[in-house]
């Protein structure tokens, strides 16, 4: 090993002890007679001081912000009035005697301690300086944990870890595939795996009734928020259970890293929602239950109106259903509400959208008011929980299948 420690290691334990740490320049000061130098790896930063006595001075101010050296020093405590509390290694400094230049950086386009950073394209573009930043480096590790985690507990519980094959056939997907021409089949193909699943199968008709696999998927699909063409999920099959088995030890799972990770105790089962219940409250599979604003069905009181984009929808087995944004009618003029329409027109393919506002005194206002009675209006509003300031959406379609 050429060091003996690490940037963020050393403690006031290894004062006046000799030490050789490796690293990048994270900064640099000159003080005429002395250059502070911090010196950073992924485990943290040393301040290092070249002093007259070392006879470094004239090296030690030619370094730059990324060159990679090697120093040989003893550790010293830090002078009153220069701690560094924001530092594990803030009370103590290497006080260097050699100094060895493992490679000298050109001018970085970004430094990774900077605090405005460039665009995300440059960033790309320099990848190996934005993995240098601690945020990155706090993903990376806190994935690799996470990973980690994640094949002990299923070992735990008696899952075996089986690599499947990247390269195979085209079998039928949700997407395209990947395809990998072969060197030695003239005009034949390898798909890339979407997914393991005939592999996982194969293994459960082979007796191996508890897989799991870190897997790595690839689909030839354009890009969504929540999709990438390569990705790597958590692959888990079972035999001789049936859906409670696998939601319940999931559930374990997520206790586990909710514990480990951020030190919080979840109760189990973990709350569960059928699809029909997700998509009839929030009109999505995936809702995240901290966004609100959950649709509210309102299709036996649309049915007593005589607004008949409402009362018709009912009729013909329709359903109306509406959403509430607390204290935002003042953010609506009537120009952004018919950007609103023209948008569910277009991009969900709504006929319209009905509105309510909540006026001071409670009661409701809109163009279309006057099709409702007072008594179905204060109907509604008790419904939707309606408030003064509130606006309300509301939208008539089909019912929604199953």
């Amino acid at each position: 090993m050429l060091r003996t420690h690490t940037c963020g290691e050393l403690r006031t334990e290894q004062i006046d002890s000799e030490v050789t740490l490796c690293g990048w320049v994270d900064s640099s000061r000159d003080h005429g007679g002395a250059v502070f130098i911090d010196l950073r790896d992924r485990y943290g930063k040393t301040q290092v001081v070249f002093g007259p006595e070392s006879g470094l001075v004239d090296e030690g101010s030619t370094l730059r912000n990324e060159d990679v050296i090697l120093v040989v020093g003893k550790v010293s405590p830090r002078p009153d009035g220069t701690v560094n509390a924001k530092l594990p290694t803030g009370e103590l400094e290497v006080r260097v005697t050699q100094l060895k230049i493992l490679n000298k950086s050109e001018t970085p386009p970004f430094t990774p301690s900077q605090q405005e950073l460039p665009g995300e394209d440059l960033r790309l573009q320099y990848r190996y300086l934005d993995l240098r930043r601690k945020p990155m480096q706090d993903v990376l590790q806190l994935r690799s944990r996470i990973i980690k985690m994640m094949r002990d507990y299923f070992e735990q519980h008696d899952f075996i870890d089986i690599e499947t094959p990247i390269l195979g056939r085209s079998t039928p997907e949700g997407a395209r595939d990947y395809l990998v021409p072969s060197r030695v089949h003239d005009g034949e193909f390898y798909a890339l795996p979407q997914s393991p699943q005939l592999y996982k199968q194969i293994l459960m008709v082979a007796g191996y009734d508890r897989y799991i696999q870190v897997a790595r998927c690839f689909r030839d699909e354009d890009l969504r928020a929540d999709r990438q063409p390569e990705f790597t999920q958590l692959d888990v099959e079972m035999s001789f259970v049936d859906a409670d088995d696998v939601m319940g030890l999931i559930d374990g799972l997520m206790q586990k890293m909710a514990e480990d990770i951020k030190g919080l105790e979840l109760q189990l089962p973990l709350p569960r929602m059928t699809y029909d219940e997700a998509m009839s409250r929030f009109g999505s599979d995936a809702p995240d239950l901290r966004f609100g604003m959950e649709l509210i069905d309102c299709s036996d009181l649309a049915a007593k109106a005589e607004f008949r984009v409402f009362s018709g929808a009912v009729e013909s087995g329709g359903v109306v259903r509406g959403i509430k944004a607390d204290g935002a009618a003042e953010n609506f003029s009537r120009k952004r509400i018919d950007q609103l329409t023209d948008w569910v027109k277009q991009d969900f393919g709504a006929k319209g959208l009905a509105w309510f506002r909540v006026e001071e005194d409670g009661t409701l206002w809109s163009p279309i008011a006057k099709n409702f009675s007072d008594e179905l209006l204060v109907e509604i509003g008790q419904r939707m929980e309606a408030k003064p300031g509130d606006i309300m959406f509301f939208i008539a379609a089909e019912k929604p299948r199953g």
